[in-house]
């Protein structure tokens, strides 16, 4: 079966909006959501979910959540908007727990995917909204096939169109490295939970 190119359905779609539909767009940071609110505020009505009980330690979540609360009010003021849920790290132990070993990258993250993704799919059918997607894919660490399969899977569950994507085609993951240097943006050295700030900490030694 030929390999889907996530990037080129997106194009397509975009291509045929009359209009700005409503996207709930979860984001990870403000590094991964600087290129796709550059590239989608364009063609979407956005909110930005807040929602990742995965960060380590506490400090490091609320950081993260104010980067990208004070991103979007310095880049985009009232075009995009800003919601968050409360931290709540047992979600996320609840979630991946007996995946504790596995390695990053493994069924553990997928795990922590579907947590995420299932509560913006969630908030998005409470709230109205036409779309739902995350910015997860820009990330060359993260799986975008297993992303756009849980996405579209819960979009059936939930009947939210689920927004497929590759972010980090088009060059999407190095132009966020350069707007994270031209707005000053903290960008981390870890994906976030304690088990990938441990294996990022044991290749530093």
């Amino acid at each position: 079966m030929e390999k889907r190119n996530y990037q080129r359905e997106l194009d397509v779609l975009i291509n045929r909006l009359e209009n700005k539909p409503k996207l709930l767009l979860h984001s990870c940071c403000a590094p991964c959501s600087s290129y796709v609110l550059e590239y989608l505020s364009k063609h979407f009505d956005i909110t930005v979910l807040y929602y990742n009980p995965n960060i380590y330690p506490e400090n490091e979540y609320f950081f993260r959540e104010n980067e990208q609360e004070r991103f979007i009010n310095q880049v985009f003021s009232d075009d995009v908007k800003f919601i968050k849920e409360i931290y709540n790290p047992d979600e996320f132990y609840t979630a991946v727990k007996g995946f504790d070993g596995i390695k990053e990258g493994g069924e553990r993250c997928f795990k922590c995917y579907l947590l995420r993704l299932e509560k913006t799919a969630q908030l998005a059918k409470e709230n109205n909204f036409d779309f739902f997607t995350t910015t997860l894919s820009i990330s060359p660490y993260k799986n975008a096939e297993k992303l756009n399969e849980i996405g579209e899977a819960l979009s059936e569950e939930y009947g939210v169109k689920y927004l497929v994507s590759d972010f980090k085609k088009k060059n999407g993951y190095k132009r966020s490295t350069e707007l994270s240097k031209e707005y000053n943006i903290y960008r981390q050295d870890y994906c976030g939970c304690i088990f990938s700030k441990a294996e990022r900490e044991a290749e530093k030694t």
